[in-house]
């Protein structure tokens, strides 16, 4: 059996949490608790892509609003 993050084709979604981390999930598995779909489902390129486009800043949001 694959994983199907493993598959190039899988549907997968981009799922964010209330750090703003971004992850990619497999469109067929429930979404565990404190996730939100924010994009697919998709093709591993097009979430990439929306991953690379909106989390470009790495640290939690709670580190970055205690920096400010």
């Amino acid at each position: 059996m694959v994983n199907a993050l493993d598959d190039p084709r899988s549907a997968l979604l981009v799922v964010v949490n209330g750090e703003g981390q971004h992850a990619l999930w497999p469109a067929h598995c429930a979404v565990p608790a404190g996730w939100t779909v924010v994009h697919g489902p998709a093709d591993r390129s097009s979430c990439t892509a929306y991953v690379d486009t909106h989390w470009t800043d790495m640290r939690p949001l709670s580190l970055r609003f205690s920096m400010e």
